[in-house]
């Protein structure tokens, strides 16, 4: 490996790198080039990985072993001992305990009973007896599930597989036992999936010590029968026999060694078979692979580090316990905590959310969507409403006819609409209330590397806000109490007695034109008899008129239906549904849409729902209380028929109670808004800017208060030591693309032969090539022989008949003395050859 030095160098720096930022689980995806060994249950992957380290330490014994990824550092070192990951700064120097711990490992994530799990297991090898390289050893395929193995195992197994090899940094090391049919490798298929070109895929066999008498490997190991781009490395790995014997590894590589220095059909090719050879290629195809991202490896780490710099700039001159920096620390939060309140309360941040709503905007939609909508839910029923009215004047009379409408009973209703305005008041500060809390849990984030200053600032700013709350509740009661005290029927908007007589429900009722209030789309589950049925179409809602259309086109309509009589109610979600659903209906028990009853709809959210319900009462769509009056109707006592005197008195003070209600839910409408506003965020936004400091000051010891948390010196400390392990791989990447020797890649083959689609007639059945079947084939340093006829093989194709010797590439020596061959002519068909003329018979001298 000389000339590699600094490729030396810079795969263990990636290496704790890789770790590094895997265990903390900072996004930086160096992306190392790996080895990843791949191949059926029982090929020999595992010895191979042995054979490497030179040492017994993984899971031996018949079926599944390897029932997780493990990702196999191999580092050169003066010592010899491993590392696992999830161990932290222990040391294992029995490799023993190395299988057994891999043992234990596996089965507290897959069970005792050969399951399987994607999570891998980092183990890291330092010995002076390996090269550097990263191997991943994968379970082994298989098809038939086994313990609790779940029924589809071959396809887990593969998407496994598949998850690793299928990234291009990933070399793949196809294990394939020299016994079995080679054509129908599972692990040369896999690889022929995700790498067409074969330029990432290198062939191993094993157990060529294990083939029939007679029979060898030959043609496969070099190349010439199914070849692959990378060709095929051959190994002997020990015996079940020699791993119970305990045999040493290395003198399993000596008669490895010795094994193909005495075969006569490998002696020729021994230097290049064997697992030091191996170790060597895998190295060297590492190195190159390497080379050929150090690129992008470099790109990334220069992202990064240009992503670290601004908090690596504020920790280099840090002293946790300088006072100074701590009151610094302090006021900069405090004042920043301020200005994200205020932003997010008042619209103006710069990190404006796209998804949701938050802070002042759902505020806003609990003051002009939410509240009113809770208000009129306590509006009075009109027949609830004449019903009390008549009691009232009934009552007031007492035993005696009255002649006259009395005051009292007007007064007496309107009180009893009034009290219901306390509820929904009260229901918004707490809806208010609830927001803004979540606003200071957000605004505090920022807070999250100080636990105890963002846990005392919570507590201050939230305790201030339910003091302002109470006040604020006080002073909605004291309004409610206000307008119970006094009745001011000289109000400008009010009717009057004189005009209450005359006025009418239909000319009491307000006329909007034809004006649109709203467009949206909702789901319509009233579209087939098919129960579940539902659809999503775009809906119109006028003043008069409920529409919906196809699309927001609003060319396709499919149905318009008049607002008269309607009312709203909500409607259960069915199981597993997240949508909202409510339904129109006429309480006259008429259809309102083809034969049914009632118009089913459905929002995605609740923002969506209580919107469509506050505009639908613009419209003049009210809630549904026919349950409420349903039960008063069971209460009621039977006074018949009222008589024309008293049914005039209760009309005259339903308009008067109508008229009056009217002024005191406008005001209401507009005052508990602005109070909510004046009492509760603006004395919470003062607060924040000029007492909370002071607050901060006197609730205790400062010190104490900006200690960082144990998470964020953690996050400190490993942010300073990826910065420099950045720097130091940023500077050796800079040094091995000068000093880096590589290898070119190999020529491309016809790998045909691995197609999914090939049969066991399209070429030959089993590397267990028998001499008789290859006396034709060519021998060591002779030419090459012709092909055989397509008689002998009948599902063979006849060869190509050759062409003209095509130019001699430049990289091969050319022999200047020898003219290219001439290529002679034919003589034409049907043309009889010319007869040659007699030679000239020279003249006798005279």
């Amino acid at each position: 490996m000389t000339g590699n030095i600094g490729m030396e160098q810079l795969i263990p720096i990636v290496n704790k790198l890789q770790d590094a930022f895997a265990s903390l689980g900072v996004p930086l995806s160096l992306d190392l080039p790996q080895i990843a060994v791949v191949g059926s249950q029982s090929a020999g992957k595992s010895s191979v990985l042995e054979n490497f380290v030179g040492r017994d330490f993984l899971p031996r014994g018949s079926g599944i072993v390897t029932r997780r990824p493990l990702v196999l550092q191999l580092i050169n070192s003066k010592t010899e001992h491993a590392e696992f990951l999830h161990c932290k700064n222990k040391k294992f120097v029995d490799f023993d305990l190395v299988r057994k711990e891999i043992e234990e490992e596996t089965d507290r994530a897959t069970g005792s009973n050969k399951g399987i799990s994607n999570v891998p297991i980092n183990l890291r090898v330092y010995s002076p007896h390996v090269l550097n390289l990263t191997l991943i050893d994968l379970p082994g395929m298989t098809k038939v599930p086994v313990g609790d193995q779940p029924q589809d195992i071959e396809q887990l197994i593969r998407n496994m597989l598949m998850e690793f090899i299928s990234k291009e940094n990933c070399l793949i090391l196809a294990v394939s036992p020299a016994n079995s049919d080679l054509a129908n490798s599972d692990a040369l298929k896999i690889a022929k999936e995700v790498d067409p070109q074969g330029l990432r895929t290198i062939g191993v066999i094993t157990k060529l010590d294990l083939m029939d008498d007679g029979t060898d490997a030959r043609d496969i190991l070099e190349n010439r029968l199914l070849p692959l781009r990378r060709g095929y490395i051959g190994v002997v790995n020990r015996s079940q026999r020699d791993i119970e014997g305990h045999k040493d590894i290395k003198a399993a590589l000596a008669a490895e060694r010795k094994f193909f220095l005495s075969h006569p059909s490998y002696r020729h090719v021994a230097d290049r078979m064997g697992t030091p050879y191996l170790q060597r290629t895998l190295n060297q195809q590492l190195t190159n692979h390497i080379r050929d991202t150090l690129p992008q490896v470099r790109n990334k780490l220069q992202s990064q580090l240009l992503s670290m710099e601004k908090e690596v700039d504020e920790y280099k001159n840090f002293r946790p316990d300088d006072p100074a920096r701590k009151t610094k620390a302090m006021l900069q939060m405090i004042q920043q905590f301020g200005v994200d309140f205020e932003k997010n309360i008042e619209g103006s941040g710069s990190e404006i959310s796209t998804k949701e709503l938050s802070g002042g905007a759902k505020i806003n939609r609990i003051f002009h969507e939410r509240f009113p909508f809770e208000l009129v839910k306590k509006e009075f029923d009109e027949k609830e409403l004449r019903r009390e009215i008549s009691y009232a004047i009934k009552n007031i009379h007492g035993i005696r006819t009255g002649l006259f409408t009395p005051d009292l009973a007007f007064e007496t209703i309107v009180k009893k609409q009034i009290s219901k305005l306390k509820e929904p008041s009260l229901k918004c500060v707490d809806m208010v209330i609830s927001e803004l809390t979540s606003v200071v849990r957000c605004c505090t984030e920022k807070m999250a590397r100080y636990p105890r200053l963002r846990e005392e600032t919570e507590r201050i700013v939230n305790m201030r806000i339910r003091e302002c709350e109470q006040k604020t509740k006080d002073q909605l009661v004291l309004m409610v109490d206000i307008q119970h005290a006094y009745m001011n029927t000289n109000h400008e908007d009010f009717i009057g007695f004189a005009n209450a007589q005359q006025k009418t429900e239909s000319q009491s009722k307000r006329k909007l034109g034809n004006q649109v209030i709203r467009k949206g789309w909702l789901c319509l589950h009233n579209i087939s008899f098919m129960k579940g049925g539902s659809k999503d179409f775009w809906f119109v809602l006028t003043s008069e008129s409920f529409s919906w259309f196809k699309d927001e086109e609003e060319k396709d309509k499919k149905y318009m239906m008049p607002l008269d009589s309607l009312k709203l109610r909500d409607l259960e979600s069915g199981f597993m549904s997240k949508k909202h659903m409510f339904a129109l209906f006429n309480p006259d028990t008429r259809n309102v849409y083809k034969d049914y009853k009632q118009l089913e709809l459905s929002c995605d959210s609740q923002e969506d729902l209580d919107s469509w319900k506050a505009s639908l009462l613009r419209a003049g769509v009210y809630p549904d209380r026919s349950a409420e009056t349903a039960a008063a109707d069971n209460h009621r006592d039977d006074f018949g028929s009222m008589d024309p005197q008293l049914e005039r008195q209760v009309e005259t003070i339903r308009n008067l109670v109508d008229s009056y209600m009217k002024i005191v839910n406008k005001t209401t409408r507009d005052i508990v808004p602005k109070t909510t506003m004046f009492m509760i965020i603006q004395q919470a936004k003062e607060f924040i800017g000029g007492e909370l400091l002071a607050h901060l000051y006197s609730s205790g010891d400062q010190s104490s208060m900006m200690e960082e948390s144990a998470e964020e010196a953690q996050k400190r400390e490993d942010l300073l030591r990826m910065y420099h392990a950045a720097k130091d791989a940023l500077a050796i990447i800079s040094d091995v693309s000068a000093h880096t020797m590589t290898t070119p890649t190999p020529p491309p083959v016809d790998s045909d032969w691995l197609k999914p689609s090939s049969s066991m007639a399209n070429g030959p059945s089993s590397p267990a090539m028998s001499r008789a079947s290859r006396s034709q084939t060519t021998t060591r340093g002779s030419a090459p022989a012709p092909p055989r006829p397509s008689s002998g093989m009948p599902g063979r194709p006849a060869p190509n008949i050759p062409n003209r010797p095509a130019p001699v590439p430049s990289n091969q020596p050319l022999i200047p003395q020898l003219p290219p061959p001439l290529i002679p002519e034919r003589p034409v068909p049907g043309i009889p050859p010319r007869i040659p003329d007699r030679p000239s018979v020279p003249t006798r001298p005279h």
